[in-house]
């Protein structure tokens, strides 16, 4: 009697084994990678739809840093520089940073984050440029991997491998599977013809 769901037991020893691990791999991949699924399905689909959540706030500050002057022999101290504005309540990485004449501009960025500094090396005055566009961009940003810091670049990596584990081990699955091998190539070769298809239509 063959259970269903399963290889014949006439298979090969080969064949069997192969079919554990791709059910016992495809079963907790898929645990492992559920959030990310979800993470990268969700962000799909608000990424495509940027209206529905507006553009973000932006705000103008000023005043005068403590720490001027920021201009000496050796040049800008641009490390001092950065904490005092970070002592205001900025907050990212540093993006991009230069000097005009005796103004100093800086950059910081993170997820659905943006502030623009312009600074008086002198006399420590300071204006503002604040963008914040809300939990739904920072995760946009994040789907992304924009503005964000390199091990967070390894956790979109790994997220790709898993979820092209999780793929490839449901295809196999489905081709040990004697029953639904038939339907699950020709739904196969159906994905594939229709999203080829729109891809190469949408490149045109």
């Amino acid at each position: 009697m063959t259970t269903a769901g399963r290889p014949k037991p006439g298979g090969s020893a080969l064949r069997a084994r192969v079919y554990a691990w791709a059910r016992t791999l495809h079963l907790y991949l898929s645990l492992l990678a559920f959030l990310a699924i979800l993470f990268f399905a969700l962000t799909g689909l608000t990424l495509n739809h940027p209206e529905w959540f507006g553009e973000g706030q932006v705000q103008k500050r000023s005043g005068t840093l403590p720490g001027a002057p920021y201009q000496a022999e050796e040049g800008v101290d641009w490390l001092r520089l950065a904490e005092d504005l970070r002592a205001l309540g900025l907050r990212g990485r540093v993006a991009e940073h230069g000097t005009s004449g005796e103004m100093a501009w800086l950059s910081f960025r993170a997820p659905g984050y943006g502030a623009d500094a312009q600074v008086d090396l002198k006399t420590g005055r300071y204006t503002l440029s604040l963008t914040q566009a809300g939990l739904v961009a920072a995760l946009n940003d994040l789907h992304k991997g924009r503005d964000t810091p390199s091990c967070w670049r390894w956790v979109l990596d790994l997220s790709a491998l898993f979820l092209g584990l999780v793929s490839l081990t449901g295809l196999l699955l489905s081709l040990f599977l004697r029953k639904t091998r038939r339907a699950a190539l020709l739904s196969l070769l159906l994905g594939l013809l229709l999203f080829g298809g729109l891809a190469l239509w949408a490149a045109r």
